[in-house]
């Protein structure tokens, strides 16, 4: 008898879509196990630099990444544990994104993580969010979505966020540096951004984060029977 695997429904798209927010709802919801894939990209980024490893020593970062522990919980939006220890607010810091974005164009690097990607695919279910999630890590998932907005509108929230949490940012730097990240991610060799064939695409430039979570529940109820409202 064959073993069936459980579901996955992805999330991808650019950073400021909405779509951490949608796929931690989504994943509390259901009670389903969670992975934010971009924050393993930042950990490795972030953890390789304390650990003095340079980000064109390919070997010793892979060696690297591979050997973290890292956990997703869907409490106090979305804590991460590295080895045990909280780290969510490092991995959250604008710096720790344009990092994950340089270790993410290595091939060697994303290698080394695909596995680790697909190991946290347990029953229930897993909700992956991320950039290539629909398209490389779960090509068969049993539901894609693709979130989209303009730069603009994504570094307007980003934007609200840091200043909300008090910190002093520069709208123009944020949209720059949103600019150059969708570049990077878009136009590298490996594993590209883009949505994946079968993906639903949702613009969320008009939309709130409630509309969205409303949207991708009644699509799944749709597609899978599940009710997620």
């Amino acid at each position: 008898m064959a073993h069936t695997l459980p579901p996955v429904i992805t999330i991808d798209g650019p950073s400021g879509t909405g779509k951490g927010t949608l796929a931690l709802g989504l994943a509390r919801q259901l009670r389903w196990h969670f992975l934010d894939s971009g924050a393993l990209y930042r950990i490795t980024a972030l953890g390789a630099q304390a650990a003095g490893i340079g980000y064109d020593e390919v070997a010793r970062l892979c060696a690297f990444a591979s050997g973290m522990e890292v956990a997703f919980s869907t409490v106090f939006e979305g804590s991460i544990l590295l080895d045990g220890k909280e780290i969510s607010d490092q991995v959250r810091l604008e710096e720790s994104g344009a990092k994950a974005s340089q270790v993410a164009a290595l091939p060697e690097l994303r290698a080394a993580l695909l596995q680790r990607q697909r190991d946290f695919r347990q029953p229930p279910g897993l909700i992956a969010d991320g950039r290539d999630m629909g398209t490389v890590v779960f090509p068969d998932a049993a539901l894609k979505f693709y979130l989209t907005a303009s730069a603009e509108e994504r570094a307007q929230r980003r934007y609200k966020q840091l200043i909300n949490k008090g910190v002093d940012v520069s709208l123009r730097s944020l949209l720059s540096d949103i600019q150059a990240r969708d570049e990077r991610d878009s136009t590298r060799a490996v594993a590209p951004l883009r949505p994946a064939e079968d993906a639903i695409i949702v613009a969320t430039d008009d939309l709130t984060a409630e509309q969205v979570f409303e949207l991708a529940s009644r699509r799944i109820g749709e597609a899978l029977g599940i009710n997620a409202v």
